[in-house]
């Protein structure tokens, strides 16, 4: 179970407001229901997530969803209300705690608040029952906006599906919707019609004929899970599976359409050795209790925790494309949604304005992948390969407390980050051991980039916070700006950072000598290296290994 933080409080007049960006940028303005999704108020941060019931029947005919959600908590704060979230267009029928009378409760955009009856004392837990239906918000172009999606195969049996990250699961299930708050574990039981089944996070529990002839699925999960990972995923499928044994056994089942089965074993027999590579790299498979799937969906991916979504076709790369040849030889959305098992789903950001978090080490983690299964000259070609898709106009991180994430150069620019760290640590059993170490210490449990930042600084032995502050909270990259001066067949080089982040400095391997590269140590002040006889031509700088920008420029002197 994750804590919440310090809790933040403060009175809102109006509906429109300006919000105090934390991350350098100018302020922007936000609305009344931004801030209600995005901020941990008092009537959030009085309680603390223990486990949700989810019992939901959905309808594919009519679009339709109904059920409830028993939300269970501990007082953390003496409180008399609560805010709950599920989007507007949804119906919120009726509330009550512990089985007794219906409460009392008012809706604000998106956000819920409930009065209850009494003053909850601090360490007691209670059940908050939630009834509800609606239809809920159909997405337009999953999985990047957020919404149902209901559709049928290619035999005609309905096909659904839903992804919300970052819209918020409370568009189709009422739950305090903040990453800040996981529960300790869920239980989730979907309802459909006769010969359609669902597959949703962790084991199967058990699945029963109902009456009416509708079948309910229960799937249990016994770990934290982030609200948007919760899913269905309902159809009919054909399933197979493997165990992936080291120390202990690891399930890894395989749901797909049964007309895609034969592409399905080809394609998925990836996941055994891919989780071998993040293993070494991040340590042990976080939620090895509730076994791994890929689930085949009807949208392009989603890291739905222990029930990856998958829909790239079973084909390599991203939908067939990669900028590096070396993209062509794995399925992108097999590795780099699996990655988000470690980053996002177990390791996850408290406010989505650190959404990097999940985005740069998954992006990361496909040169990795690279780098374990073909090598170390393949992994700098599919890493620099990225820099192409970098847009460096806005920052990495977003705006706190409103629900804002940051730009999409979390992805390319954030892995070209973590690569260049490691390149300034020169160490890969030290970068591994902070990447290992990150994965243990904060397992199950969310992070803020302060996190993050004093984990590498503490346990690298070096202050690395400048570092961090340029490449995520600026736009633009550092300059190095190296001035050579040849004189009388003697060369020497000036050089200095030029960087928005006061004080940045970060050492970085340039040409010392004939085909030789060396780190030199550059700040914002201009320092001199003799580098003898070499020619100008000879001076290069290891942008293979950091992402930065260069400018150099060449004077000659006459004797």
């Amino acid at each position: 179970m994750k804590a919440l933080g310090v809790m933040l409080a403060f009175v809102i007049v109006s509906c429109t407001l300006r919000a105090q960006l934390l991350n350098g940028r100018a302020t922007e303005p936000y609305t009344r229901a931004d801030t209600l999704r995005g901020m941990l108020r008092p009537e959030r941060t009085s309680y603390d997530l223990r486990w949700y019931g989810i019992d939901v029947r959905v309808d594919p005919a009519r679009q339709f969803i109904s059920g409830s959600v028993t939300m269970r908590f501990t007082v953390v704060e003496p409180c008399l209300r609560m805010q709950v979230d599920l989007f507007d267009n949804m119906t919120l029928e009726s509330t009550s705690l512990d089985g007794g009378a219906p409460l009392h409760y008012e809706r604000q955009f998106n956000a819920v608040f409930v009065s209850l009856p009494s003053l909850l004392k601090t360490g007691t837990t209670h059940d908050l029952l939630l009834r509800y239906s609606g239809t809920p918000r159909v997405a337009k172009n999953p999985p990047w906006d957020g919404g149902f999606i209901w559709t049928k195969d290619e035999e005609g049996n309905p096909w659904v599906a839903v992804a919300c990250q970052g819209t918020g699961a409370s568009l189709w299930w009422p739950n305090k919707d903040h990453q800040a708050d996981k529960p300790d574990s869920v239980l989730i039981s979907v309802t459909v019609p006769p010969g359609l089944e669902d597959v949703s996070n962790g084991r199967l529990r058990d699945s029963t004929r109902l009456e009416d002839g509708w079948m309910r699925y229960r799937w249990a999960v016994t770990y934290p899970i982030n609200n948007y990972d919760v899913t269905v995923n309902i159809g009919k499928f054909a399933h197979f599976g493997e165990t992936f044994v080291r120390g202990d056994t690891l399930d890894l089942d395989y749901f797909v359409l049964p007309s895609h089965l034969e592409k399905a074993r080809a394609q998925f027999v990836q996941a055994r050795p891919m989780i071998a590579c993040f293993e070494h790299a991040f340590g042990p498979y976080p939620f090895a209790r509730d076994g791994y799937k890929l689930v085949e969906s009807p949208h392009l991916g989603m890291e739905h925790q222990s029930a990856v979504a998958y829909g790239n076709g079973f084909q390599q790369g991203y939908r067939g494309m990669s900028g590096s040849e070396w993209g062509l030889k794995f399925d992108f959305i097999i590795v780099h949604e699996s990655a988000h098992e470690w980053w996002g789903n177990s390791v996850t950001a408290k406010d989505i304005a650190d959404m990097w978090i999940h985005e740069s080490f998954a992006a990361y983690a496909e040169a990795l992948y690279v780098e374990c299964a073909f090598g170390r000259a393949a992994m700098l070609d599919y890493i620099n390969a990225k820099k192409h898709d970098v847009a460096n106009r806005e920052p990495v991180i977003g705006s706190y407390n409103v629900n804002k994430e940051g730009s999409q150069d979390m992805y390319p620019k954030g892995a070209l980050m973590l690569h260049t760290l490691r390149s300034v640590l020169d160490n890969d059993s030290l970068f591994f051991s902070l990447l290992r170490g990150m994965c243990q210490q904060f397992r199950y449990q969310t992070v803020a980039a302060e996190d993050i930042i004093s984990y590498v600084n503490a346990h690298s032995g070096s202050d690395y916070t400048s570092f961090f502050n340029q490449y995520l909270r600026h736009a633009a990259l550092p300059r190095l700006d190296v001035m050579l001066l040849s004189k009388g067949g003697i060369l020497r080089a000036r050089y200095r950072w030029h960087a928005d982040e006061k004080d940045f400095h970060m050492p970085v391997k340039v040409t010392t000598a004939s085909g030789a590269l060396a780190f030199i140590q550059p700040t914002s002040e201009w320092q001199s290296l003799e580098l003898g006889s070499m020619d100008p031509a000879q001076f290069q700088i290891a942008v293979d290994l950091f992402y930065i920008d260069t400018q150099v420029r060449t004077v000659y002197q006459l004797p």
